[in-house]
């Protein structure tokens, strides 16, 4: 009787697997809607249960040594998981993903890639969490990290050398909202033969889709807009490239960082409805933008969905919509002006992240770029007064009446 069970379980797995690639195929050439409700998603077998399984275990029953139904270890493989990273490759376009444990975990696979001596041009406006892994924790590895204005990708070609390995971007980055153009900088990087790995986390896959461009890996903060409840903390990598995800998966397996069942399943479900939540996002970020714009205590907004914007048209062209993300100054340049500001706003929570239903209002000098020395900050345009906001998807007319109240 067991013999018999397991028999018709292992067929269950196996025609699930099957009708899961089926499945996949045939939603990956459907319009993005349908797409991002149905990637990576198949009725469980064995109760017709519509949603994944969170499969909560630590290892899998083998019939003999080496004889097993595709799962081993849940550090090496998870079924949730591995819906995940199906979906995952299927909203960006890509024919690999692999989930991790944080953004910044995703980030250090990446980097694991390269050898001591190697060589990383990156864009000189990047989240301090990226930026503190650089240089606290890989330049003692003796791995040289290069910053420069990706904006203009000329700067790139001349800070190339024999012994660049890789290219990191991000776009819109992270607090100005500069623009790169993933197009111009992934020819460049093809003629060098280094990776380009575009960190697409403000933009998500809704907006914006480097492999489409020429990108050789896809980095995603999922705990952002493709969780989109401020209740997970993970990250992605997408790729094209077999012989990449080969290196990339010996990594997440060896080095650990995987995310649990329950977060695959929150990420899945968050994906649900990204393209909902985006438009919304979207929708709020304009009115946001522009109300700030023309409040006569706003010094400058960063928004690059602002035609006088410096890289307005690549961002048009690159992009399905502009996201909710901006930052703004005060023309009172104080401290204690943006500390007013910060600790006023009703709707908008001072906290860090972003990406989430919910408005939050934060201070990059003090929070997620406290990281990087206050001369670094100052010089690429971050300055001590600079508010960050995450537009959420509440009703915009709250939004902006919070935000002028706060203002005063």
């Amino acid at each position: 009787m067991c013999s018999r069970n397991a028999y018709k379980i292992k067929n269950i797995l196996s025609d699930r697997i099957i009708k899961t690639m089926s499945n996949n195929q045939f939603f990956q050439n459907k319009k993005t809607a349908t797409k991002f409700i149905h990637a990576g998603a198949e009725p469980d077998p064995s109760t017709g249960a519509i949603m994944t399984p969170i499969f909560q275990t630590s290892t899998y029953v083998q019939s003999s040594p080496g004889q097993h139904k595709g799962y081993e270890y849940a550090r090496s493989q998870n079924p949730t998981r591995a819906a995940l990273e199906t979906a995952l490759a299927m909203i960006e376009n890509g024919h690999y993903a692999l989930a991790f444990s944080s953004g910044v975990a995703a980030t250090d696979a990446v980097i694991k890639l390269l050898s001591p001596g190697d060589e990383v041009i990156a864009a000189n406006d990047m989240y301090g969490g990226t930026y503190r892994l650089f240089t606290k924790v890989f330049e003692k590895f003796g791995i040289t990290f290069t910053y420069v204005d990706t904006t203009n990708p000329e700067n790139i070609s001349k800070a190339l050398t024999e012994k660049s390995k890789l290219i990191w971007i991000e776009t819109p980055t992270n607090p100005l909202m500069n623009i790169t153009d993933i197009k111009a900088v992934a020819a460049i990087s093809k003629k060098a033969g280094t990776i380009l790995c575009v960190d697409n986390t403000f933009a998500s896959p809704y907006l914006q889709n480097p492999l489409d461009l020429g990108a050789d890996i896809v980095m995603h903060s999922s705990t952002k807009y493709l969780g989109g409840h401020s209740d997970v903390i993970q990250g992605a990598l997408i790729m094209n490239d077999v012989s990449l995800k080969d290196q990339l998966y010996f990594i997440q397996k060896s080095c650990g960082a995987v995310p649990g069942p329950f977060d695959c399943f929150l990420v899945l479900r968050g994906i649900k409805t990204l393209h909902v939540r985006m438009k919304a996002h979207c929708e709020n970020g304009i009115a946001v933008a522009h109300f700030l714009r023309s409040h006569p205590k706003v010094d400058k907004v960063y928004w690059c969905g602002f035609e006088d914007h410096p890289n307005h048209m690549i961002a048009k062209n690159q992009m399905k919509g502009f996201g909710g993300m901006l930052s703004f100054t005060l023309k009172d340049t104080s401290i204690e002006a943006a500390t007013k500001v910060l600790s006023s706003t009703k709707v908008f929570s001072l906290a860090e992240s972003l990406g989430g239903v919910e408005s939050l209002i934060n201070h990059p000098a003090s929070m997620t770029h406290a990281s990087i020395p206050r001369e670094e900050r100052i010089k690429n345009g971050l300055s001590d007064g600079l508010i960050r906001l995450s537009i959420g998807i509440e009703d915009v007319e709250d939004l902006i009446e919070d935000l002028q109240q706060a203002i005063g």
